[in-house]
């Protein structure tokens, strides 16, 4: 079938959904050395004359990875060669970003491409409103058309009561995106501070969304006190949950292990706690 080039860690979703429409999803796996971002020479290597789509996410869930203009530009100038390929883009966490970083999305930098992008975007992140199911794409008016067909057939259609919360939402006061930024900026920050002074744990400082992707490799192969060994990221979320009660997600589960994904969109608090908890899990490990 059709290929759809995803990069990972990927949302893990994307597979499925390749799958589910018939495609075959081909993962690159994308290291924390290259700041989990796609490299433009891998690229080039996975695309074959098979090769539909590709679907970037940035910032990223679940590294927080965002793409500068620069690395962007040369993941497009790649794209502008294979005319058969087209973009997905998912901008969830366009306003998400921190320090100096500015947003880019691949129809903005490489005008080439614009005939074959799918912008998608949607107000869960930005605008607090996950419940309210609403996301929306900007693409040429055929794939459009096609979508919502689909659509139509399938869930019938978004509620109109979500879609005029969301046109609110984007037509309204933006102003407490930068004061909720400011806020997550401090919670990133001390999270990876935290986890990097956990045992074992290697917490790159992610550019966008809210979430953290540190390495546990340093875990791996160590026992807990109850004399289990960690085999694997599984192991290590499993037993930090049985431990501490701190619930993560294990990176394998989004294409790249051994590692672990925390959302920093919750209390400070709560976060700070956390992290006591998993150093102190880390420090127990022999």
């Amino acid at each position: 079938g059709d290929e759809v080039i995803i990069p990972a860690p990927y949302w893990v979703s994307y597979p499925e959904m390749v799958a589910l429409a018939g495609g075959e999803p081909v993962a690159i796996v994308c290291t924390a050395e290259h700041g989990f971002k796609l490299q433009p020479a891998d690229l080039e290597k996975a695309i074959t004359p098979k090769t539909k789509w590709i679907i970037l996410n940035s910032p990223s869930n679940p590294t927080g990875a965002a793409y500068s203009r620069a690395e962007l530009k040369a993941i497009t100038d790649v794209l502008v060669r294979h005319p058969q390929v087209w973009v997905m883009t998912d901008d969830m966490y366009e306003h998400l970003v921190y320090d100096d970083f500015v947003f880019a999305t691949p129809a903005q930098v490489e005008p080439k491409l614009y005939e074959r992008t799918l912008t998608v975007n949607g107000v869960s992140k930005a605008y607090c409103m996950t419940g309210w199911r609403i996301g929306y794409a900007g693409g040429p008016a055929e794939l459009i058309k096609a979508m919502s067909t689909i659509q139509s057939q399938s869930t019938s259609n978004p509620s109109s009561i979500s879609q005029w919360a969301a046109v609110e939402a984007l037509s309204g006061p933006q102003d407490f995106i930068p004061a909720n930024n400011k806020v997550f900026k401090e919670r990133r920050d001390l999270v990876v501070s935290m986890l990097n002074q956990a045992s074992g744990i290697h917490c790159p400082r992610p550019e966008g969304a809210f979430y953290v992707y540190p390495s546990c490799a340093g875990t791996i192969g160590k026992t807990t006190p109850s004399g289990k060994t960690l085999v694997n990221d599984e192991d290590f979320v499993t037993e930090l949950l049985e431990r501490e009660g701190v619930a993560v997600v294990h990176g394998s589960a989004f294409g790249l292990g051994p590692a672990f994904r925390i959302s920093y969109a919750t209390k400070t608090s709560d976060l700070e706690d956390a992290c006591k908890r998993i150093q102190r899990f880390c420090g127990d490990l022999r």
